[in-house]
């Protein structure tokens, strides 16, 4: 029997829901909290958005979906490790991409401008708005009523401003206190996965190479520990071998750094795990080397011209639609022209386009060969 420890989330410890809801019989109230996500209409866009590589551009890219159950892997991984919630850690995961725009990075940074001066966009508080309000599964209330420690989980970053809005849930911004493990963990689980993926699209792709990729510490040291465990290795497989290494290696260092971290402060409860600094981290080499990545992938991928010209059209794709909607709301789809604040509905509509959507759907709008 697995045994969770002390300071680990649990339902003994949960805040519980926002909405009274009768127990479930055959799981745990995680495990519930999991299964929404799962079936939620937001989880099953995600197949069609982006992650680097507009959806379109190939089968074989990794989309926010195949990114979201990457990350999922190995955060439970990890929490089972620790002795902490797995399926905290696996809920966290699953819903922590369910607001990202259409177009990746490139789709939240357009909206967030045409949303200036009206709150901005940030794709973790639209994770939390969806879950909260915009899902339309049960008579009982709006969104799909998630325990407290999984919608903590799913707000990463928060402004001040924006933290004052959310009540019990912004209280850690404002306090600077930190989110459970759980939560923690999944962050580190978000790095791990998109960095390693994203250079095995990037190499799939061409548009960086093994060469650059020896420049980089960490993948050049694992890379020769493979070309010196087989000789004439070369191609996919060696790529996979090297990624499998390196994916393996950050989660062991984070495991014991985390552990020993946990050893040295001896949390008793969950709140004491929510004092000071985070207790989830990588080593000291490991992080700078985490860094070194980033920096390669950011200069060398993101910043392709290739990428660059993608996510300029993506950009304005939004913009356009934004600007459309907002100079006549009657185009909005009716369940997006209900009274309040029409801005907020019209970047709820966009976020939750996929990819392949929102270019039809400005085709439509701009097209005349559409009418």
């Amino acid at each position: 029997m697995f045994e969770l420890a002390p300071y680990a989330v649990s339902m003994v410890n949960s805040r519980g829901r926002r909405h009274a809801d009768k127990s479930p019989s055959h799981r745990s109230e995680f495990q519930r909290d999991r299964d929404r996500i799962v079936h939620s209409t937001a989880f099953r866009r995600l197949e069609y958005k982006t992650q680097v590589f507009v959806n379109h551009e190939g089968d074989l890219f990794r989309t926010r979906l195949t990114h979201t159950l990457e990350v999922a892997q190995i955060a439970r991984g990890i929490a089972r490790a620790l002795h902490l919630n797995e399926d905290l850690a696996e809920a966290i995961s699953l819903a922590h991409d369910l607001g990202h725009t259409p177009f990746g990075h490139a789709g939240q940074d357009a909206l967030n401008e045409c949303m200036r001066g009206q709150g901005g966009f940030e794709h973790n508080l639209q994770s939390l708005r969806i879950v909260d309000l915009l899902e339309e599964r049960y008579a009982a209330f709006d969104g799909l009523n998630l325990c407290f420690e999984t919608r903590e989980g799913i707000v990463k970053h928060c402004s001040l401003e924006n933290a004052r809005q959310l009540g019990e849930l912004g209280e850690r911004f404002i306090n600077r206190t930190q989110p459970s493990l759980e939560a923690q963990i999944c962050n580190f689980a978000d790095e791990i996965a998109y960095n390693n993926h994203d250079v095995d699209d990037g190499l799939r792709s061409g548009l960086i190479s093994l060469e650059q990729l020896e420049e980089v510490t960490l993948f050049a040291c694992h890379s020769a520990d493979v070309r010196a465990a087989y000789p004439g290795l070369g191609g996919r497989r060696l790529v996979h071998e090297t990624i499998r290494r390196i994916i393996n290696v950050l989660v062991c260092d984070m495991i014991e750094t985390t552990a020993g971290n946990i050893a040295r402060q001896r949390p008793k409860d969950l709140a004491e795990t929510r004092l000071g600094r985070p207790l989830v981290a990588f080593s000291d080499e490991l992080r700078e080397a985490q860094r070194e990545m980033k920096r390669f992938l950011h200069k060398n991928l993101y910043q392709h011209f290739q990428v660059l010209r993608m996510t300029s059209k993506a950009g304005r794709i939004v913009s356009d639609l934004f600007s459309a909607f907002v100079s006549d709301p009657r185009m909005l789809p009716p369940q997006y022209q209900e009274a309040g604040d029409q801005s907020r509905r019209i970047a709820d509509y966009i976020a939750g386009m996929t990819d392949r959507y929102a270019i039809k759907e400005h085709r439509r709008m701009f097209s005349v060969g559409e009418i």
